[in-house]
This record gives C-alpha cells, sequence and structure tokens, in this order.
C-alpha cells in the first residue's frame, strides 16, 4: 500500500464505480479494516474537502467519540431504514448498505449523488482513521493519487 508523499495518507488503489453504482474494496483494505464476516456496512459522508464517503461498521463507531450517532440514528444502525436510505445527523449523511463476502457493494444513484459521487466516476480508496475507510471522491489527495499510474485500479 503505497504512501503518495512523505507523511500522507496510505492509499490502497482505486476503485472505480460502475454504472450500476457498485463498488469494490480492494482485498488489502477489506483485511485491514477486518471486514470478512460483516454483511452489512455503515457509510457516512467523508469530508468537505474529499468528499466521497468513509465506510465503516456498527461495532468500530459503538466505543469511538461519534458513536453517539448510533442512539441518535437508530434506524441506520438497527437497519430498519431501506438499504440506501440517507439520514443527516448534523453535517454528515449516513445510510446503511449490504456488504458481499469479496468486498463488494452497490449503492443507489441518488445515495451515490449525495456523497458527491457520480455513477463510473473513480474514487480514491484510503486508510482513513481506525474508525473508516475512506472513498475520496476528491480533493488533495486524490489529486496526487492522479499523478500515480501505478495505484492498481478494482
Amino acid at each position: 500500500m503505497p504512501q503518495l508523499v512523505k507523511g500522507g495518507k496510505h492509499v490502497f488503489g482505486w476503485s472505480q464505480v460502475s454504472k450500476d453504482g457498485r463498488i469494490c474494496i480492494p482485498p488489502e483494505a477489506y483485511a485491514e479494516y477486518n471486514l470478512s464476516g460483516c454483511d452489512k456496512v455503515i457509510l457516512m459522508s467523508g469530508s468537505e474537502r474529499s468528499g466521497g464517503f468513509g465506510l465503516t461498521t456498527v461495532d468500530r463507531l459503538k466505543d469511538s467519540a461519534i458513536g453517539q450517532v448510533l442512539e441518535e440514528l437508530p434506524e441506520v444502525a438497527s437497519y430498519r431504514i431501506s438499504e440506501g436510505d440517507s439520514l443527516r445527523k448534523g453535517e454528515r449523511i449516513y445510510c446503511w448498505i449490504s456488504l458481499d463476502s469479496e468486498g463488494r457493494f452497490t449503492v443507489r444513484q441518488d445515495t451515490l449523488r449525495a456523497y458527491g459521487i457520480e455513477p463510473g466516476q473513480k474514487v480514491l480508496v484510503a486508510r482513513g482513521s481506525g474508525l473508516a475507510l475512506g472513498f475520496l471522491a476528491r480533493g488533495p489527495i486524490f489529486e496526487e493519487a492522479e499523478k500515480h499510474s501505478e495505484l492498481e485500479v478494482f
């Protein structure tokens, strides 16, 4: 997993969003974030600067600084709303998505757009905090990654 600039984020590569919203988690990221056995994940909007979303699990959120969102949005935390329906809490958008055993998931087009992503676009998969795996749609890290043709596309 390369680090694009000294002291910068580590990236796993690009994920090509298919026309129907299918996204693949690079195998190294799938393993690092211990997603094996997870069949549902939470998407939460990324930073204003990077856009996109972070992918995490209810278990990771529980004991974190933003874990209170699980209590404030029980419909997301307990998967009681329809898959891909998003709810806003403060500045962030949250939804849940099914994850298959090979690290792929599909996000509806309206939900993708809520996260600032268009079908057919590439997103940069980057190590976020230990809390969430980042899927970046723009920003300085994204722009730097565009200069690195050696990054794999998943």
